[in-house]
């Protein structure tokens, strides 16, 4: 198996993407499955290198990445080190991120004669899940698309009273609770989310997605609702759902990685299954 580590690309507003792909090399064009991650994500949290490895095994080039001001640094990319990038961060940033790794993806020489840029698939988790169904409807090359645990709603999540007082101070901060960091977000954040909230209507793109669509979501989920799924599922006309009983946000899976979950295990088996298909 072949396996490019924490390739650097241009990302946003001057800020580096750093990104991984994972293949096993037989000169035989293959689907690429790109993989984002959720809000306070890295592209090496808990079992996600796992994830590549088995998806490269079943017959895929696997790309996954840190979005750019996700607050990683290249040459720490598992820390919050750059908090500031984080502060500056906003849904926008993380659409155009997507489409500059699809674009090499799709592009890389060293990866080209293995990548088939005809079968181009997009997983993302939490809110990694809603910027994907976003640019599912935005890029036709998008051919299959699964979410775990996605949101179905950014332009709504906050509340009047927030609202205010970030104007007021310029800031908020979301507690990390594994690093305990408070992690800082702009006012910027919300100032694009209204610009662009045709855009970032992540229901409205749902409902004219044509591809196939596997929604994956727990009934446990301690940060995002079964009913996100359940509305994303009600209105795409091409999807799927796949309730897991029981499981959490993470189905299972902490960080550090200490092992593989039964409901990770058949979250991953069922979505490599679906894009199999």
């Amino acid at each position: 198996m072949q396996q490019l580590k924490n390739v650097i690309i241009p990302g946003s507003k001057d800020k580096p993407i750093l990104l991984d792909v994972f293949y096993v090399a037989d000169n035989k064009p293959k689907p690429v499955v790109v993989f984002s991650h959720g809000f306070k994500g890295f592209k090496d949290w808990g079992h996600f290198d796992l994830v590549a490895q088995r998806f490269a095994e079943a017959g895929f080039v696997f790309v996954k990445f840190n979005f750019s001001h996700n607050g990683t640094t290249v040459g720490d990319p598992m820390n919050f080190g750059d908090l500031e990038a984080f502060g500056h961060n906003n849904y926008i940033i993380e659409l155009d991120d997507l489409k500059k790794v699809i674009d090499w993806a799709l592009s890389y020489a060293p990866i080209k004669e293995e990548a088939d840029a005809q079968h181009l698939y997009l997983l993302g988790h939490s809110r990694g899940g809603g910027i994907t169904i976003l640019k599912a409807f935005e890029d036709h090359r998008v051919k299959k698309l699964a979410t775990w645990a996605a949101v179905s709603d950014i332009v709504n999540r906050n509340k009047q009273k927030t609202i205010e007082t970030w104007n007021k101070d310029g800031v908020v901060y979301a507690k990390n609770g594994r690093t305990k960091q408070d992690m800082p977000l702009y006012y910027q954040f919300y100032e694009h989310l209204v610009a662009n909230k045709e855009r970032l209507n992540i229901i409205k793109a749902a409902k004219q997605l044509t591809m196939p669509f596997l929604i994956v979501h727990g009934t446990a989920d301690e940060s995002v609702q079964l009913h996100d799924a359940e509305e994303l599922h009600k209105v795409s006309k091409h999807s799927k759902l796949f309730v897991v009983e029981g499981a959490g946000h993470t189905f299972g899976i902490r960080h550090p990685f200490d092992g593989m979950s039964k409901d990770a295990e058949d979250v991953l088996e069922k979505t490599i299954t679906f894009f199999k298909k």
